[in-house]
């Protein structure tokens, strides 16, 4: 498990940052999509005004909610998959993985 990110809640969606060797962002918001369709995004994963990506809700079978992340930059090779997890307190970990989202 590879932490690339620490958020907390907000009115409306999740605030924190995001650190990867090639990514540095100290200021990231998960803001709710305006779905156009029933697959779209939950959320917009937002660096100021530049967009980074999208974020699914995700329920297990044991129904803990998480969110699915798709991260994207010119600099990557390909999007960055990953998992925003309630760390039973305030904080929330953005937890990176090599694997696709199911899907």
């Amino acid at each position: 498990m590879v932490i690339i990110g620490t958020f907390t809640r907000t009115e409306n969606g999740y605030a924190g940052s995001i650190r990867t060797p090639i990514l540095s962002v100290k200021s990231v918001d998960f803001v709710p999509a305006v779905n156009l369709s029933e697959n779209g995004p939950d959320y917009r994963v937002f660096a100021s005004t530049v967009e980074l990506g999208a974020a699914w809700k995700q329920q297990a079978s044991n129904g803990i909610t998480s969110l699915t992340v798709s991260l994207d930059d010119p600099s990557f090779a390909f999007p960055i998959y990953s998992n925003l997890v309630d760390t039973e307190g305030d904080e929330f970990n953005l937890v990176w993985s090599r694997a696709h989202p199911p899907g």
